[in-house]
């Protein structure tokens, strides 16, 4: 009797009996359109359909990635072809998958591996995907995919509980947008495609290096609920057929394309990665990371997470790109989005003296869409940053209708990453540090990979007592940004003198492109070292750029969570020569 180990795949149609009984002919075309797909999918991730009963199907593969990559494409695919019918129409599919030893007889499989990949099929809810413990083992870090643990499974007819999972399926990936619908209508967000990254090395083994960097950048980016990402699924299906810029518009409906190279020579390792918009074929953004390679892994995270900020940060590839096509849009004719944009660019272009326009926009924008959630998130940042950058306002003159602004975004969307930042801001000027705190850590767990975000978090995790993570969230931000606003270093900086690292503290500010304006700082901890001559020196400079400098107003809006850290900090001002 032969034997052999394999991933099972079971699939099924959810109440096909009942769309029989409502519509025989229309059932039956659309089982024949799932199943043109399914065949497809299964024959790109070389698996093999051994059995199939009408409304079921079965199907074995040598490799459990790709078996997992074949489900998901299918939940992803199948959705997509059945978006535009009525709800009791669509044909929905669950899935179940094993792995584990079969009898072979004939073409057929059999024995336990097969059932509980059956079992686990009818455990799944509709449109849903669950693997074995085996299964999962096999494929975790390696797909792309995310998975919720749902414990041990009594499962029937099978002797001993099995330990499931469940494959998170983002309903933000879009296996192939309607490319005709997506042409005329305005999109609330940039629809991306990544592209395997290219092998250029003589070595052909370092394909799962190029694979590994294509991978994750897809995991980072459906992380981002600003983007929407079509599905890896989908674009790695076609690894073995060489795509120009414009097909992937055609067939996938991308308004953006990402695309790139490795070459290793050595320990030498050089990644290329570039952006072009998928409409026209130009090249909006590119970049070169060439490192020594020491752990391949930190190498791979590094470029990744440098590659995620400068596409989908704030002031990212992005959204910078649209912001310039917003500007195009006649004001009668704007959508609620491109109101959005424009105001974006005036917050973001031109200072204090465009709020006022901005606010308008942002609020033009909630009138045309009132559940457009980032409006609401940029208007309650806007509010905040006319008291805390600009200092037009007072707190308590902002703290309420921000604060309502914030949450109404996040009832609109939890995963809105900037209304929790805002919040994080407002709560550590209420002394409310834990809240604060909580706020930074969900906006950082929703958006991993914005430096802005990771730099704010940390000087306000130093200021709350836990310092430590905080010069991690500053040194990872600097990271991902390597050309970074000055701010950066002065909140690693500020974060160091925290510690005590006074001498690393001042090496950094030095790494300013205007330096002069982190005096007072400076004068701080220069006065920690007891060196007071230069801290005078550092307090006198500051008073030319700052000359309505006082101690006892900054102090006003400064909070620690230890206030004798705060005193500390006042006094070795004072010793500076800064005035009260």
């Amino acid at each position: 009797m032969q034997r052999r180990l394999v991933a099972i795949m079971a699939a099924d149609v959810v109440g096909y009996t009942l769309l029989m009984g409502r519509d025989e002919e229309g059932t039956l075309a659309r089982l024949f359109e799932c199943r043109q797909v399914i065949d497809r999918l299964v024959d790109q991730h070389h698996g093999r359909i051994f059995g199939s009963a009408g409304d079921s199907v079965i199907v074995e593969f040598a490799s459990p990635v790709e078996a997992v990559r074949c489900a998901i494409s299918i939940q992803t695919d199948l959705a997509h072809s059945f978006k535009s019918l009525p709800h009791d129409r669509i044909m929905t599919w669950r899935i179940g998958l094993n792995l584990g030893d079969a009898i072979v007889e004939n073409d057929n499989l059999y024995g336990d591996g097969v059932n509980i990949a059956a079992r686990l099929e009818n455990l799944a809810e509709p449109g849903g995907i669950l693997v074995s413990d085996d299964i999962f083992r096999h494929v975790e870090g390696k797909t792309g995919a995310e998975f919720e643990t749902l414990g041990d499974q009594n499962l029937k007819n099978v002797a001993k509980p099995v330990h499931v999972h469940k494959v998170v399926l983002d309903t933000r990936e879009w296996s192939k947008p309607d490319v005709n619908a997506q042409a005329g209508a305005p999109t609330d967000k940039p629809i991306v495609a990544v592209l395997p990254f290219k092998n250029l090395s003589k070595d052909p083994d370092q394909g799962y290096f190029c694979e590994g960097i294509g991978e994750d950048i897809i995991t980072g980016l459906s992380k981002n609920p600003d983007i929407l990402l079509i599905s890896q699924n989908t674009t790695f299906a076609e690894r073995e057929r060489p795509l120009s810029v414009r097909d992937v518009k055609e067939q996938f409906g991308a308004q953006f394309v990402l695309e790139g190279s490795v070459r290793k020579a050595g320990r030498r390792t050089r990644v290329t990665a570039q952006l072009a918009d998928a409409a026209t074929g130009t090249q909006l953004w590119a970049e070169r990371y060439e490192r020594d390679i020491d752990d391949v892994f930190t190498l791979q995270d590094e470029i990744v997470g440098s590659i995620l900020h400068a596409l989908g940060a704030s002031d990212g590839v992005f959204e910078k790109t649209l912001r310039q096509r917003s500007r195009k849009s006649p004001p009668d004719s704007a959508s609620a989005y491109d109101c959005f944009l424009q105001g974006r660019d005036l917050f973001y272009q031109h200072g204090d003296g465009g709020y006022d326009a901005a606010e308008a926009l942002y609020e033009k924008a909630i009138s045309l869409d009132s559940e457009f959630s980032r409006a609401y998130s940029a208007l309650a940042w806007l509010h905040f940053s006319r008291f805390k950058t600009y200092q037009t306002k007072s707190f308590e003159e902002i703290r309420s209708v921000t604060h309502d602004l914030a949450l109404h975004a996040l009832r609109l969307d939890t995963k809105d990453f900037r209304a929790h930042w805002v919040l994080g801001g407002l709560y550590l000027h209420e002394g409310n540090f834990s809240q604060s705190v909580a706020e930074f850590d969900k906006a950082v767990r929703i958006n991993p990979n914005d430096a802005n975000l990771l730099a704010w978090s940390g000087e306000v995790l130093a200021c709350c007592g836990r310092e430590e993570e905080g010069l991690q969230r500053c040194e990872q931000a600097i990271r991902l940004n390597p050309n970074c606003p000055d701010w950066f270093y002065w909140h690693l900086a500020f974060t160091m003198s925290q510690l005590g690292r006074y001498e690393d503290a001042l090496a950094t500010l030095e790494r300013m492109n205007a330096p002069d304006y982190a005096g007072r700082l400076k004068a701080a901890i220069y006065v920690y070292l007891g060196r007071l001559k230069e801290a005078r020196h550092e307090a006198d400079e500051f008073m030319k750029l700052v000359p309505t400098f006082s101690i006892m107003k900054w102090a006003e809006s400064e909070h620690f969570a230890d206030p004798a850290k705060l005193e500390r900090y006042t006094d070795a001002l004072r010793q500076a020569g800064l005035p009260e």
